[in-house]
């Protein structure tokens, strides 16, 4: 093992997106990753195209570097192997609802009873103490309840979804942070301790650090929302033979800019155009100018100007597009590896860089019913 969780034991007990992202990057801090399984397995093992049953692309991308165990929890034989894991364990990681925890035994005060020094962490749908805990949510939910859905319809006047499973990814982030720095807390004290991480109140406070506006303020200065996140004009903006990200953002930019347009007085002689945060109550305004202007010229010519100007600027890639990204290529960021029932496999490395506790891909993600390998490169591992 590698990584600067080496050594640490992580007993996961999470499905679909959320909970299996965060031990996933556990599993690639170095973390030895234990995915229980149910008999029929992680419901996102069944989505998009696959070669051989129950191993799906999302199901894939988000629990390599871990072992598998199916084992149903209604059968005492099961829960008790279960349980003797836990008692080596350093952490345990669950989705499950917390009432079902409890029908099963596996809540926290029962947990601790078998390893007072385990890292309990639950990622729940709502925090304990409201009137929604306990509801069952999905990234779709979160996005609707937190806020993120309806910024879309003070944009363009409909709310929508991110097209991505955003919710699950943010607060798949927050639970590996709180569970580090319960193992850091434990590292010092020698202490375990429950930890809950609510997805709402994880996605509100999310959605809230950019868009609590005048709302800040007791009483209220004005009304919520970034002028600038929620123009209609924002971008990314049409080239004469393409699309374009541009932030022309500081007075530099701004006054570098509108000199190159042969519009030199811009910054000094308009007024909604003076300082960034006149740029920002009219917004709109400066969107709808940058659009205009970018539409003259071709993306390479606005890409070799922003860049002598140091204008912050990039092409619009499509997903496809990453596969062939000169950056990408250049540090290696997709590799093709060998799962021993999937064959050859695209994978991205972990994104992060250590020193000293290099990471890497043990093993590819597990079959559901396959035999128990020593887990190694390019390997997949199986049963525990």
């Amino acid at each position: 093992m590698s990584g600067p969780l080496a050594g640490i034991t992580v007993i996961d007990l999470t499905t679909v997106i959320m909970g299996p992202s965060a031990t996933q990057i556990l599993g690639d801090l170095g973390a030895d990753v234990i995915k229980v399984e149910s008999p029929s397995g992680d419901s996102m093992r069944n989505i998009g195209p696959m070669r051989n049953p129950g191993m799906g692309p999302l199901f894939l991308q988000a629990n390599r570097n871990k072992r598998s165990v199916v084992l149903d929890l209604k059968v005492t034989s099961d829960m008790e192997r279960l349980q003797g894991m836990l008692r080596e364990a350093d952490v345990l990681v669950s989705n499950i609802r917390p009432q079902a925890m409890e029908r099963l035994g596996l809540d926290y005060p029962c947990v601790e009873k078998l390893n007072p020094g385990i890292i309990y962490c639950a990622a729940v749908g709502y925090g304990a103490g409201g009137p929604y805990s306990g509801a069952a949510v999905y990234d779709d939910l979160m996005q609707a309840a937190s806020g993120l859905a309806g910024m879309f319809e003070r944009v363009d006047g409909k709310p929508r979804y991110a097209p991505l499973n955003i919710c699950d990814r943010v607060v798949g982030l927050y639970t590996t942070i709180a569970i580090q720095a319960a193992l850091l807390h434990r590292e010092k004290t020698g202490e375990g301790q429950e930890i809950e991480v609510p997805m709402f109140e994880t996605m509100v406070q999310f959605v809230l650090a950019d868009h609590m506006g005048g709302k800040a303020f007791v009483p209220p200065l004005g009304e919520t929302g970034y002028l600038r996140l929620l123009s209609r004009s924002r971008g990314p903006y049409a080239t004469r033979d393409g699309y374009l990200s541009v932030v022309v953002y500081t007075d530099t930019h701004w006054r570098k800019f509108s000199q190159a347009v042969g519009r030199p007085g811009l910054t000094t002689d308009d007024p909604r155009f003076a300082s960034m945060q006149s740029r920002t109550i009219h917004a709109e305004l400066a969107g709808q100018l940058l659009a205009e202007e970018l539409a003259k010229k071709t993306s390479g010519e606005w890409l070799a100007f922003f860049d002598e100007a140091d204008i912050p600027a990039c092409r619009v890639n499509s997903v496809d597009d990453l596969f062939d990204d000169p950056h990408l290529a250049a540090v290696d960021f997709f590799s093709e590896l060998d799962h021993p029932s999937e064959g050859k496999l695209k994978v991205t490395r972990p994104p992060l860089r250590f020193s000293r506790t290099p990471l890497e891909v043990r093993c590819l993600a597990p079959k559901l019913d396959a035999a128990a390998p020593t887990p190694g490169p390019q390997q997949s591992s199986g049963s525990v």
